[in-house]
Order: C-alpha cells, then structure tokens, then sequence
C-alpha cells in the first residue's frame, strides 16, 4: 500500500516545474550598451533581465494575455521596478505580443 502511493508522489515531484513564479513582465530595449553579464545588449535577441536567476540559464516564459510562450536567456540584472519580475528583450516581447507590461508566468 505504501509503495504506489510512494512512487505517485514521487512522480509528480520529478514533473512539476523545477522553479515556476507568476509575476508582471515589462520591455526594455535599449541598443548597444552593455548588460550585467558584460555583454552587448541586442535588443532583437531573446534575452532578459532577472533579479536572481543565473547568467545563462534559460528561462520560458507564457504570457496570460496571449498564451504565447517565449524562451529567453538571462543576461541582464534588473527589473528595477516594484511588483515586476523579469524585463524582456524587445524581441521576446514582440514574441509574446505584449504592449507595455503583462502577466506572464516564469518556468
């Protein structure tokens, strides 16, 4: 009795996402300077700032709005603005189909 029920639980810890958070995303996009990681920023690219993720991690992320899901690497650190999360490339966002600022979920 106890195994099955162990190996159900261990099943849907080894599916859920490893690290998953719903949050607002906003665009940024300027060209040319140069990003946390001390890369040029592209604004075309699919890339993205984060407070806390590693440099090179990739992260997907799905917009609410448009269920469009986009995946982008983490170069930058930011945003700094109050109740957002991550700060999408020009590109990712044009991806998303987002206009300003959306509720996206991170995974």
């Amino acid at each position: 009795m106890i195994r099955p029920i162990c190996a159900a639980l261990a099943l849907t810890c080894l599916s859920a996402p490893v690290f998953a958070e719903t949050c607002i995303a906003s665009r940024y996009g300027y060209s040319g300077g140069r990003t946390a990681s001390g890369e040029r920023m592209n604004p075309n690219v699919m890339t993205a700032a984060h407070r806390a993720r590693p440099f090179g991690s990739h992260v997907t992320v799905t917009s609410h709005s448009t269920g469009r899901s986009v995946t982008v690497r983490i170069n930058d650190r930011g945003p700094f603005v109050k109740g957002r999360c991550i700060d999408l490339s020009t590109g990712a966002a044009r991806e998303l189909g987002m206009a300003g600022t959306t509720t996206v979920s991170l995974r």
